[in-house]
């Protein structure tokens, strides 16, 4: 750095000169005015030899983080040499560092910095914390107030005035002002004031009408989808607070609070790493690269908006909101918005195809009603001679044209399709469920099949320990009797050896809650293991505070165990191993016996535990193992082993079937839509919960992952058909299966997930579906759709809700198809047989408001019925305009025809309408027919 200042500054590195200063202010500018950066990223995209991948938000993001650390470390190496001092705003805010110094330190991964502070403990006792403790509640305001508010400054909301430009860019409505422009100056010229503006006048405010309303309805969306986004991005995330454990909002967090990571988790702000096991992170947000970075010691720096991939920890919140590394590149670049869903691409097909349809009947039109003018004058010989008033005539013409062009352009359809989705999404939130993408609520609907998990979804996800097996021995568990029971089964040394591998080998915790009393925070396996225990020991804190937790393997869906290594209190280390039956008894060779010794398994021993484990999951149990071994002096506990352990105990944990999935999964399989079983759990477990559920039938199949695997193409061709059970599967077979539905059976696939490798499965899915309450942040961001309440009565509900959309779109489409046609041809065959239009451009105009806005509002937003759900599921590529739409738009579009073809014709005689008025009250009478025709027929 040395020579870097004298080489290119010509200063000492001590004592920067004035240039050398100016740099640096110039540097610091750079990093403080946003709107530079991101010109500066623009600059260095053009130059990119392959622009065209700059337009990718991530790389976009990528590109402003570079540019911004060069220049942090820039103002880093050049103030290098300067000794830290503290604001005095700071200091008499009772803290020894100011916010910006910890968003540097972070932001560069100053470990050198950070050594200047005393570490991560120095900038805990700085940050006024104790980080057994945490922060106080009554502190959260006052941090607030100093270091900021976990909050990102988000992108101004468009005002309504922008809305009502977009609308004015119609470019039919352009051609239209200018023909009312036109008019009212013709009119005004040849019939005099006020009377020959009436026409014109009359386009003009139909046409304010029309924009006003548009900008109303889109402005209303619009606010209505950032209530949305907002609800999308509020996460709750664990905290030590007061000394405790609890759950906060994530814009609750404060500088300062001690932050609970796990796999899955969004690292919620920027921080520091404080204690935990195996943490590594994925930080491919911030800086485009896949490889995971671990986290330690070594490298205790967390970034926001990264994910955890592996591993569990605590870590010091050192930055929040916009001081953090995301949310100045978020201050930086905004992402795009809502791309439109297929039925709006397929829609605006069918609109093109009529709005060429439209096209041509208008200038045939035009063409017509000009050539009857010339052909008029011709006869009359005064070809040669042309007045005002066949100016006007020839104005009118046009004017006639482009608003027939304008009736038949169905604009209609994308803003009716707009309302439908968001009027379900606002529904579908109060019913408990999140849609983070407008598609979902269509394809939904078209949904044959859904692939879903068992726990937490077809049941409650409040486990309780029922059966155990310990010594060779089966008990009930009762929370009366159950300690009694153990007593007289086990020696204390055997049910302390089981005490301590659940309350060491845990990913829970028991904490006091407010009212002093223990409570229980992990996943709902986690704290029925660890509510077990506490019916012996209350509180775990007391029990093992001499050992020591030496190494943790945290549990994840591909090994299905979870391992830990403790140091004994008599010298010596543990490894503690738990998870699914089969595979922690494989690595079993012995089993402790009633007075605590490890003996031989025999081949009769473990097919006899084999029994035990299939016995309790045909009770619909979830069965786990808990197994132990002394590992030697002399080993490494740097891995944790993987065979000759001793086992202790098998447990049962019963998770009842919630209340309506049975009559929810029948609605499924009435409304045509097959419900597939994909679970982690034990083959008899996982086909009791089916059976239970209907979802399993007498030729129903029932298999494992594993098993699954291992089938070649033809043979998944020939079971997954009658598959209705997978067992004992991984996340990539679940991925494979929803793979070959799609593109094998042409299946629209809906997929639930709540683990962070469920995240392939979700994002192949046509639908993804994750758990709002069991499920990781990983999982929902790569989710269509977020089960808030983790209910699988909910995703049917969404079902419902995706096929009342379909049919009310249809419903709209089928009443302006019919609008159109019958304008189009009345006016088409009038002006060709008597030379003019009966339905004026004003008339058409307030038609066209009607139809587009309070019909679309009418027919889009209708609820859905439970008759939905006993139709069969639309197929992908079903036309979307059916035999019995069409059947419906020209039966009544022959009638309306009729009716106005006689009072165009016959309407003076029928009426006796005679006098120079006859002709406008025949127009007028037209008019109204019309309109009454269309509310008839809705």
């Amino acid at each position: 750095m040395e020579k870097y200042l004298r080489k290119n500054f010509d200063v000492e590195p001590k004592r920067p000169s004035e240039e050398a200063l100016r740099r640096w202010r110039s540097a610091v500018w750079l990093v403080k005015n946003p709107r530079r950066r991101f010109r500066m990223v623009a600059d260095l995209a053009k130059r990119a030899e392959d622009a065209r991948k700059l337009e990718n938000f991530q790389e976009k993001i990528r590109v402003a983080l570079y540019v911004q650390k060069a220049a942090f470390h820039f103002i880093s190496g050049v103030s290098r040499g300067e000794q830290y001092r503290t604001s005095e705003e700071i200091k008499q805010a009772g803290y020894g560092i100011d916010p910006e110094e910890l968003a540097t330190i972070v932001r560069n991964h100053d470990f050198k910095r950070l050594e200047q502070h005393g570490g991560v403990e120095g900038c805990a006792k700085k940050l006024s914390v104790s980080i057994q403790n945490g922060v106080s509640s009554n502190e959260i305001h006052h941090r607030q107030k100093i270091f900021g508010v976990n909050q990102f400054v988000e992108k101004p909301a468009r005002p309504f005035w922008m809305f009502v430009w977009d609308a004015l860019q119609d470019m039919t409505l352009i051609i239209l002002m200018v023909c009312a422009v036109i008019s009212v100056g013709v009119g005004i010229a040849t019939e005099g004031w006020p009377g020959g503006m009436y026409d014109g006048l009359g386009i003009i405010l139909c046409i304010l009408l029309v924009v006003l309303v548009t900008a109303i309805s889109d402005y209303k969306q619009s606010l209505q989808f950032k209530d949305l986004d907002r609800e999308k991005k509020n996460v709750i995330v664990q905290v030590t607070r007061n000394g405790s454990r609890q759950k906060v909002s994530i814009h609750e967090l404060v500088v300062g609070d001690i932050v609970h990571l796990s796999i899955g988790d969004l690292v919620p702000a920027d921080g520091m790493f404080l204690s935990g096991y195996s943490l590594s992170v994925d930080e491919s947000s911030l800086s485009g690269e896949s490889e995971p970075v671990d986290i330690g010691r070594e490298n205790p720096f967390l970034l926001s908006g990264t994910k955890v991939q592996d591993g569990s920890g605590k870590m010091l919140v050192t930055s929040v909101g916009m001081m953090t590394e995301w949310g100045r590149l978020m201050d930086t670049l905004n992402e795009g918005g809502e791309d439109e869903t297929p039925l709006q691409v397929k829609l605006n097909g069918v609109a093109t195809i009529i709005g060429k349809i439209g096209l041509t009947f208008a200038i045939l039109t035009f063409l017509v009603l000009t050539f009857r003018l010339i052909a008029k004058k011709a006869i009359l010989g005064q070809i040669r001679k042309w007045s005002t008033n066949d100016a006007l005539d020839l104005l009118n013409f046009f004017a006639i044209a482009v608003t027939i062009l304008v009736v038949a352009v169905p604009e209609g359809l994308p803003l009716a399709v707009t309302l439908s989705l968001a009027f379900a999404m606002k529904k579908l939130m109060n019913d408990r469920a999140l849609v983070r993408h407008l598609s979902a609520c269509e394809t939904m609907g078209s949904a044959n099949c859904i692939c879903t998990d068992k726990t937490g979804t077809l049941t409650t996800n409040h486990m309780i320990v029922t059966r155990l097996w310990i010594c060779g021995e089966c008990k009930i568990i009762g929370s009366n009797s159950s300690q009694n029971a153990l007593m007289s089964t086990a020696s204390e040394e055997v049910l302390h050896t089981l005490l301590q591998s659940i309350f060491q080998n845990t990913s829970g915790e028991v904490v006091k809650g407010k009212d002093g009393k223990p409570s229980v925070l992990g996943s709902p396996t986690e704290t029925a293991l660890l509510e077990f225990g506490m019916l012996f020991y209350g509180n775990s804190a007391p029990i093992f505070r001499e050992s020591k937790i030496l190494k943790v393997e945290p549990f994840n869906s591909n090994k299905k165990k979870m391992s830990v290594t403790v140091s004994l209190p008599g010298g010596g280390v543990r490894a503690f191993c738990k998870g699914a039956s089969e595979i922690v008894l494989g690595m079993c060779d012995k089993l402790i016996d009633k007075d605590g010794q490890s003996v031989l398994l025999t081949v009769d021993q473990r097919k006899s535990l084999t029994d035990v484990i299939n016995g309790f999951a045909c009770e619909a149990l979830r069965t786990l193992c808990f197994a132990f071994k002394d590992i030697e002096g002399n080993s490494s506990t740097d891995d944790i082993p993987e065979n000759s352990y001793t086992l202790i105990a098998i447990v049962g944990i019963k998770d009842p079937v919630r209340p309506g999935v049975r009559e929810a999964v029948q609605t499924c399989l009435d409304a045509g839509i097959i419900v597939r079983m994909v679970t982690g759990d034990n083959i008899h477990t996982a086909k009791a919960i089916a059976r239970e559920c209907g979802i399993l039938t007498d030729d129903g199949i029932a298999i494992e992952g594993p098993e699954f695997r291992e089938k070649n193409l033809q043979e998944i061709k020939r079971i997954v058909p009658k598959l209705q059970v997978m067992a004992r599967s991984l996340p990539l077979d679940k991925h494979k299966l929803v793979t070959f539905l799609r593109k094998e059976l042409r299946e629209v696939v809906a997929v639930t997930g709540d683990g962070t490798n469920d995240a392939p499965a979700l994002h192949e899915a046509d639908i993804g579906l994750a758990m709002g309450i069991a499920g990781t942040e990983v999982a929902k961001e790569n989710a269509d759709v977020v089960i808030m309440d983790d209910n699988f009565a909910t995703i049917v509900n969404v079902a419902k809700w995706g096929r009342s959309v379909y049919f009310n779109i249809q419903k709209f489409v089928q009443f302006q198809l019919t609008v159109n046609v019958v304008a189009l041809i009345t006016n088409f065959v009038s002006a060709c047989i008597t030379g003019s239009a009966p339905l004026t451009a004003v008339q058409l105009l307030w038609v066209n408001m009607i139809m587009d806005t309070l019909g679309a509002l009418a027919l889009a937003t209708e609820p859905p019925h439970d008759g939905l759900m006993r139709k069969p599921p639309i197929g992908r590529n079903v036309n979307f305009i059916t035999k019995i739409m069409w059947r419906n738009i020209i039966g009544q579009s022959v009638y309306q025809l009729a009716v106005l073809g006689v009072l165009q014709f016959q309407g003076k005689k029928l009426f006796n309408l005679s006098g120079p008025d006859s002709t406008s009250t025949l127009n007028t009478l037209i008019f109204n027919t019309f309109v009454f025709c269309q509310i008839r027929y809705l």
